[in-house]
């Protein structure tokens, strides 16, 4: 019996990995994903995410439990025994009893607490679904940067060695001092080191990438068409209205409507009266020694319907803990003003920055396109002369430099662009709109 039940087992996780290498055998194939396929794995893979699901099954549940109240509840029972002596009860063989709630003027307000906490863990699981979403798009931008770069500088590293070759020549022929060597060596050195820096950043995103959506991390590579155009942002946008769009805003304003309800509901529960339904019905056993002491009257099917009534004139735990309520639903109050503060800062330092970084990325574009017209002047010198009759001709060693400025200027302007693309990418998530974004590729 083990041994089949160890087969069986065996058998069914032989089954689990064999489908689950078919999931990701498009993936490990290509070794690419583009970013919309990553988010939505993340979203499915991630702890927090799942802990937000239960999070709003658990809202939903307590909706149940308030609103039920007032539907009746069924209860069976029963208690055979022995009795010796005198009854010390009266003789039920089987009971069904029934209740439900009536009126409550503190009900209504917990049903309502219970559907605003449904809203918010509706609203928490959206803002971690968002956040997911800016953690990975934000990975899967930078190694994609970091890609676009290494490629760079691999063209400028060509160039570079081809300088130090050039160099070594015109050192040997004693035409260069030395001290011209090096500095091209130098020059070939930085590349280099700046190319491992980047291999190491690109192997730290897939790391990351593959730790969200469950990918092995070996070979990942973007698909850079599938990120979408950041969105044009204004300064002067109203805060109000991206708090309104953001859930971890709303998400405490709904909060705090919640703990306000069941405050409100609390502070009725004195001085107000409180009706139920009941029905019980209970058949009396004839095995025990009851007709000894009654018997006459004794009625085997017995049946009870009515309500019960109550006036809560007094409680001292009732008003303390109404009290408490309010404590709590001053708390959340606070912490969604609180969260709203941050919120509007947050989001005004990031339009700020984008108004310098569009600036710095201006700047770097326009020194790119003027290194680029430069690197053209010197190969046309290079190849059909300066024109000028006492111009001296450009050099070999000029072409290279201009190659290197050229690659380096476009390296620049890579990186300005991406710290861009962080800001915006962030102000995305603040205004709500980063789900929007990662599915617009697929549009």
């Amino acid at each position: 019996m083990p041994l089949a039940y160890g087969a069986r087992k065996l058998k069914h996780a032989v089954a689990r990995a064999a489908v689950t290498a078919a999931l990701l055998l498009p993936f490990t194939a290509a070794a690419q994903i583009s970013l919309s396929s990553a988010v939505d794995l993340a979203e499915k893979s991630s702890p927090d995410v799942r802990g937000a699901i239960a999070d709003v099954r658990k809202a939903n549940a307590g909706l149940s439990e308030t609103t039920d109240a007032y539907i009746p509840n069924l209860v069976f029972g029963a208690n055979p025994g022995y009795v010796y002596g005198y009854p010390l009860g009266y003789p039920s063989l089987f009971q069904a009893n029934s209740q439900s709630l009536v009126i409550s003027f503190s009900q209504r307000d917990y049903i309502r607490s219970a559907r605003e906490a449904v809203n918010a863990a509706n609203l928490r699981l959206k803002d971690v679904e968002q956040q997911v979403a800016l953690d990975v798009a934000l990975d899967y931008v930078e190694l994609n940067h970091d890609l676009e770069e290494i490629s760079a500088l691999d063209d400028e590293m060509s160039y570079a060695s081809g300088l130090v070759q050039i160099e070594q020549q015109r050192v040997l022929a004693g035409v260069d001092a030395r001290v011209t060597e090096l500095q091209a060596e130098l020059t070939a050195a930085q590349v280099d080191e700046k190319r491992i820096h980047l291999e190491n950043d690109a192997d730290e995103m897939r790391q990351k990438i593959g730790n969200l959506t469950g990918l092995p991390a070996a070979g990942l590579t973007t698909i850079n068409s599938s990120i979408p155009p950041a969105p044009n942002f204004s300064a002067d946008s109203g805060n109000d209205l991206g708090a309104a769009k953001n859930p971890g805003v709303s998400a405490a304003d709904a909060n705090a409507k919640s703990k306000f309800y069941q405050a409100w509901g609390d502070s009725r529960q004195n001085y107000r009266p409180t009706v139920a339904f009941g029905a019980q019905y209970s058949l009396f056993e004839k095995f025990a020694n009851y007709t000894e002491y009654f018997p006459k009257g004794l009625q085997y099917n017995n049946a009870a319907l009515g309500v019960v009534i109550t006036f809560p004139l007094f409680d001292a735990s009732r008003r303390a803990k109404a009290k408490e309520s309010e404590a709590d639903a001053m708390h959340a109050e606070a912490d969604a003003d609180a969260a709203r503060n941050t919120f509007s800062e947050q989001t005004l330092m990031m339009r700020r920055s984008i108004l310098e970084l569009n600036a710095q990325q201006r700047v770097a574009q326009i020194r790119s396109e003027l290194a680029q017209e430069q690197l053209k002047t010197v190969e046309t010198e290079l190849s059909s002369g300066t024109g000028s009759a006492g111009a001296p001709p450009a050099t070999p060693i000029q072409a290279q430099q201009a190659h290197i400025q050229e690659r380096e200027r476009y390296e620049d302007l890579l990186d300005a662009q991406f710290e861009l693309m962080k800001i915006e990418l962030s102000l995305l998530r603040q205004t709500g709109q980063i789900g929007n974004w990662v599915q617009s590729s697929l549009k």
